[in-house]
């Protein structure tokens, strides 16, 4: 038996008004993301995008601001307690568990037993089509099928919040397409607050409901494709959308 869909109502709002500091660069953005409609960062390298999600899982310290989810601030909470769920860019399966441990992982550090834990993943393991490849090291996965099973690992948590980094830029180029209209689907299963990082137009279509570009650490536009496509606001805007993005 597969784990239901959790339908869209059952998760909270994400609210984030935020401040980093990275080095020398502040990089700032306010937005909520409501369930079911994926919120795509999209920017050029450089520009931040990576270090904003880290600092919603809490990977980072904020140096001004907020995050909550619903009525609950997750800001002061350690990244295990924050009810996030995290799929970086090059995924970071633990290259010495298997794929069924990897996906259990979520389960034993909420206190559970080996046997437990791996009975918890069985069903994501199944939903995921990655039971015949439990026993399979990382080295051993292709690009989707690590993609694949580093997604499994951040919803069985069972996050409100599921935050993807660069999702396609570990995958060779032949393989995007596929994984993308792949992803999409897993992310519109999911049904939570979704946020997602990325350089490419087509990932954000694909992915996306509503765009916030993020230019030297300031947000320089935000609204649908169509909207950013009516009236791009900067040169890089224009730039993105005459290109692919991959």
């Amino acid at each position: 038996m597969t784990p239901a869909a959790a339908a869209p109502e059952t998760h909270p709002i994400l609210h984030a008004d935020v401040a980093v500091a990275r080095g020398a660069q502040r990089i700032a953005a306010a937005f909520e993301v409501a369930p079911g409609h994926p919120l795509a960062i999209i920017g050029p390298n450089g520009a931040g995008k990576s270090t904003l999600l880290a600092a919603i899982a809490g990977l980072v310290p904020l140096e001004a601001g907020s995050v909550r989810i619903g009525t609950r601030a997750i800001d002061g909470l350690a990244p295990e307690q924050r009810g996030v769920g995290v799929v970086f860019q090059d995924y970071l399966l633990f290259p010495h568990l298997s794929v069924r441990d990897n996906v259990a992982f979520a389960a034993r550090m909420r206190g559970r037993s080996r046997a437990a834990a791996r009975a918890a993943a069985a069903p994501w393991l199944e939903r995921y089509g990655l039971a015949p490849l439990a026993d399979r090291l990382p080295r051993e996965l292709s690009g989707g099928q690590a993609q694949r099973v580093a997604l499994a690992r951040a919803l069985a948590a069972e996050p409100d919040v599921l935050l993807l980094d660069e999702p396609m830029s570990a995958l060779d180029v032949e393989l995007r397409d596929d994984m993308r209209a792949e992803l999409a689907s897993h992310v519109r299963e999911f049904g939570g607050a979704t946020v997602l990082v990325t350089h490419s137009a087509a990932d954000a279509a694909a992915l996306a409901d509503a765009i916030l570009v993020l230019e030297a650490g300031a947000v320089t536009q935000r609204g649908t494709l169509a909207d950013l496509a009516a009236d791009p606001a900067t040169p890089y805007v224009r730039r993105m959308l005459a290109s692919s993005g991959d």
